[in-house]
């Protein structure tokens, strides 16, 4: 507990201990002063409020309600002369007990969101004549060199140049295993450094790093409110000062008919009616546990590394058909790798990936790079002389003073050498030593671990159609959906295709049906605008596709797209409960209330009860474990 949740809790406790005077029989004045001690302690703040409404012409709210309806009691026990003021004494009371428990629930949620978000860095240590200096994250531009030293968070994204360590990246991916790092990789701010001391060369500043963004994201998620939460608002607005004239007419509309029959009119009564409808009608539990269910639903989604823009973004996801895929970076790994090797007789496969890779050791092509990767030695380079890259046809060297030439089918029948038909799904390197032919390695684009496991989440969630949109070749295309059991598939798109393709989809999408697109790359920051949710990998994606998206996978993991709609509809089905529980008690107390079945202490539980049982439905949006699980 804070502060003031302390010491709301002591007000609460002296005001019970003075409302007790009724146990031991005090009457008269001495009763009466007990009464209006216990009244003023726990409720002088909610007067104090209801009075600065009606002075900033904001009058219909919670405080306003408990303030009238409560006073009146206390007039109407004067009036009548009975002295009892325990029914106000006890509004007060039970509403404040409420309070101090939503208070608590709203604390405690946005705790376990501060804790799961704690990712902001205080400082960053700058090497200055040999001794480490702590400067603001803001004042270091990129291409500066920080160190991170053991138990540090990384401050800006960057590329280590020297050390190894490992971080700590559950607070960005939701990840609890640790990721191994060393010279000449890319990290991003938000990770814990473990065990090494880390050199890191900036690539951003601060204000653009992901650390950055992803706080951005999280201040400003309450700013976009679902449609429930702006129907609740409208609701409220037109609900509170409805049942205020309301219980107005009900005040004086039943005597004055009463009158006129030349019947009794009963005026005690019927006030009392209307202050009990009014006690009743606080639109409390749907103006608090409403946002607080989508305020849990977005801090459970990033505390397993899901970045949602807003409960708008929840309410799409929760009733999406369609989910279109890019396939580069998005389900596959968009890195090149050595997925076949195929020697000719007599020659072995290490022999194959030796002569190759080093045939291929000066070349920065992506497909030389994944050789020399398969090789997985060093390269030494006074084995290679006399380096030819020929472009579009592959590479000719000496090789031990060797002709070995690497490359497509067009070098080898330039180079007048036969090679065999051979089939498979990516880019072919054929090998030839000394004029004769060696063999082929088959190079492609891996499709992650999780992809396969994604659509079939997918598909189990209710998704009606997994789309995959390309501007790979055909082949490469129709293998990678194929492998994965994607619905549909369109192959050599280019940018202003795929946001063609995606306006197809839309028209073709059933009533009330949502379209999510998944990519990463700058070329899909149109189509994540265009589609109903955009979605976009986090770690390794584009900044103009995190722009864009709607939601971001800190993780690059698309099997986290079906956890992102399971959280997503059950913080509606929780909203949706909220919503039909407090209007259902209410309607059916207030229309008691007006009956005069319904006492105050109906009201109590009218009031306070529902919202209590609300925030304590609410706060179950916040945990993901058991849905993170299956």
């Amino acid at each position: 507990m804070n502060r003031k949740q302390k010491k709301m809790l002591i007000r609460i406790a002296i005001a019970a201990l003075l409302a007790a005077v009724k146990l031991l029989k005090i009457g008269g004045w001495a009763g009466i002063a007990l009464y209006a001690a216990s009244y003023i302690t726990i409720g002088y703040d909610i007067l104090c409020k209801a009075f600065r409404g009606i002075i900033n012409h904001q009058v219909f709210d919670e405080n306003f309600l408990m303030a009238v309806a409560t006073v009146g009691a206390i007039a109407l026990a004067i009036y009548e002369k009975t002295g009892d003021f325990a029914e106000a004494v006890s509004v007060m009371l039970f509403y404040q007990i409420g309070e101090l428990f939503q208070s608590y629930a709203v604390g405690k949620s946005r705790r376990n969101i501060a804790a799961l978000m704690d990712i902001r860095p205080d400082y960053a240590n700058i090497e200055r004549d040999g001794k480490l200096e702590q400067v603001d994250p803001d004042q270091i531009p990129a291409g500066s060199v920080i160190v991170v030293q053991p138990g540090e968070k990384v401050p800006i994204d960057g590329e280590v140049i020297e050390g190894a360590s490992s971080l700590d990246t559950a607070a960005l991916t939701g990840e609890s295993r640790p990721r191994d790092v060393k010279a000449g990789d890319d990290i991003i701010s938000g990770c814990i450094n473990l065990t090494g001391v880390l050199k890191v060369r900036t690539t951003k500043a601060f204000g653009e790093s992901t650390v950055s963004k992803i706080l951005d994201l999280v201040e400003n998620s309450s700013m976009k409110k679902a449609r429930a939460e702006n129907f609740i608002t409208r609701f409220a607005r037109v609900y509170t000062p409805a049942v205020c004239y309301g219980a107005l007419a009900l005040a004086f509309l039943p005597p004055v008919v009463l009158l006129l029959m030349g019947q009794p009119a009963r005026f005690g009564d019927w006030v009392y009616r209307a202050l009990t409808f009014l006690v009743i009608s606080c639109p409390c539990a749907l103006v608090i546990s409403i946002p607080l269910s989508f305020f849990g639903g977005i801090g459970g989604a990033s505390s397993c590394g899901i970045l949602i823009k807003g409960s708008t973004y929840l309410e799409e996801l929760a009733s999406t058909g369609v989910v279109v895929f890019d396939k580069t970076g998005t389900l596959t790994q968009g890195t090149f790798k050595v997925t076949g090797i195929h020697p000719a007789e007599g020659v072995t496969d290490t022999a194959l990936v030796e002569a190759a890779a080093l045939a291929e050791s000066w070349s920065k092509h992506p497909i030389s790079l994944s050789i020399k990767t398969a090789y997985g030695k060093p390269i030494d380079a006074a084995r290679v002389t006399d380096v030819q890259e020929l472009g579009g046809h592959g590479v000719t060297a000496k090789v031990d003073g060797k002709t070995v030439a690497a490359g497509n089918a067009r070098l080898m029948e330039k180079l007048g050498i036969t090679v065999p038909a051979v089939e498979g799904v990516g880019t072919i390197v054929h090998v030839a030593v000394e004029g004769r032919y060696a063999g082929y390695l088959l190079i492609a684009d891996v499709v992650k671990p999780h992809s396969a496991d994604a659509i079939r989440a997918l598909k189990a969630s209710g998704v009606r159609k997994t789309v995959m949109l390309t501007g790979d070749a055909q082949p490469v295309a129709q293998a990678v959906a194929q492998q994965l059991g994607l619905d549909e598939y369109h192959a050599g798109l280019l940018p202003g295709d795929k946001v063609d393709q995606i306006e197809k989809l839309l028209a073709a999408k059933q009533p009330k049906e949502n379209l999510a697109f998944v990519g990463d790359g700058i070329n899909d920051a149109p189509v994540l605008s265009r589609a109903d949710v955009g979605i976009a990998m986090g770690a390794l994606g584009s900044d103009a596709a995190i722009e864009a998206a709607d939601v971001v996978l800190m993780d690059d993991d698309p099997a986290k797209i079906a956890l992102a709609m399971r959280i997503a509809r059950r913080t509606l089905r929780i909203v949706h409960q909220n919503i039909v529980f407090a209007l259902g008690i209410k309607a059916l107390c207030l229309l008691l209330g007006a009956l005069g079945i319904a006492g105050m202490w109906a009201a109590i539980f009218a009031d306070v009860g529902v919202m209590v049982i609300a925030v304590l439905n609410a706060t179950r949006a916040l945990y993901t474990k058991d849905l993170a699980g299956k």
